[in-house]
């Protein structure tokens, strides 16, 4: 197994410029494309279209321009934040596909054809990881780094647009990552900076988040969107957890993890990989002890099931220690 760790390196707050992508195609295109895995052998494709009539279908195959499969998804669904109103998102899970292959595919019908690799059946496998990605002078050179390999999958423990309630910066962020993650499965867990409220006093929620970036918790067990699990290259197992949502001995997640971590065989499992938004451990000066409630809940349960690695965001410095 192989990672490939990036953060952005940000001073505090956030620096004001901010990558703007506008969107150049028809109502009809695709835009905002990205992919995650969607089960063993299988991919979902999501994106946006300002117009809400095209139909949620992918059209794939193994050739340019040769499309021999084809699949259909759920209805297409918006949501409004204030004055706020979503594209058309489309959520659509094409397969069964072959390992270590290149598919081309298109979206709805219209636009350009992108393409993605699938991960290899066995390992060893490739993972890139990078945290707190938003959208600044950073975020290119992050982008940048991450053309440069050719890794099987990202993982991303949280904050993605840094929209923070800004709706067109959810847009903006999708326009800017679509070049790498339609390309290659983007898996990610949510952030302190995806919870967002539009009136003072009304609880926080995960709406757009939840809206735009689907993953794969219903097929891993999870009744939640915001940590799931999956199992990849035949050898490996990832767990994303939820730093922002509830935590608890007895909470939601802490009774689907210990289900999760239970129902792994270690011998067909070498490796059991972690992520988590914030970290459980730091020694750099910022977010001391944000994570501290969820280590002492669930830190004995990761020592138990013996897991190799965790990795999390958070943190906009780079740090790394052995537990033995």
């Amino acid at each position: 197994m192989e990672f490939h760790a990036s953060t952005n390196f940000e001073l505090y707050p956030l620096p004001p410029r901010v990558f703007f992508t506008p969107h150049h195609g028809s109502a009809s295109d695709p835009q905002q494309v990205h992919i995650s895995i969607a089960g063993i052998d299988r991919i979902r494709v999501t994106w946006i279209t300002d117009d809400n009539t095209v139909p949620s279908t992918v059209e794939y195959g193994t050739e340019p321009g040769t499309y021999l499969a084809k699949a259909t998804g759920d209805n297409n669904s918006s949501y409004k934040f204030l004055t706020y109103t979503s594209g058309s998102i489309h959520h659509v899970s094409i397969g069964p596909l072959e390992p270590n292959t290149t598919y081309y595919y298109r979206c709805g019908g219209h636009g350009p054809e992108f393409s993605f690799k699938t991960p290899p059946s066995t390992l060893p496998l490739e993972i890139a990881i990078v945290g707190d990605l938003g959208q600044n002078d950073w975020t290119k050179s992050t982008l940048q780094g991450l053309g440069s390999k050719d890794y099987d999958l990202l993982l991303l423990p949280g904050d993605l647009s840094y929209a923070n309630n800004r709706q067109p910066l959810w847009d903006s962020f999708g326009r800017l990552v679509e070049p790498a993650a339609s390309r290659r499965p983007w898996m990610v867990t949510e952030g302190n900076h995806e919870m967002e409220s539009y009136l003072v006093g009304v609880a926080e929620s995960f709406r757009a988040y939840n809206a735009r970036w689907l993953m794969p918790h219903k097929q891993s067990g999870s009744t939640s969107n915001l940590y799931y699990s999956f199992d990849v290259a035949g050898g490996a197992h990832v767990i994303m957890l939820g730093s922002c949502t509830e935590f608890e001995l007895g909470s939601d997640q802490y009774k689907w993890l210990v289900a999760d971590l239970a129902a792994i065989d270690r011998k067909a499992t070498p490796w059991v990989v972690v992520s988590v938004h914030m970290p459980w451990y730091n020694t750099n000066y910022g977010h001391q002890g944000d994570g501290e409630g969820m280590r002492v809940a669930m830190e004995e349960l990761l020592y138990k099931a013996r897991v190799d690695v965790v990795f999390a965001g958070h943190v906009h410095a780079y740090e790394r220690f052995v537990s033995r």
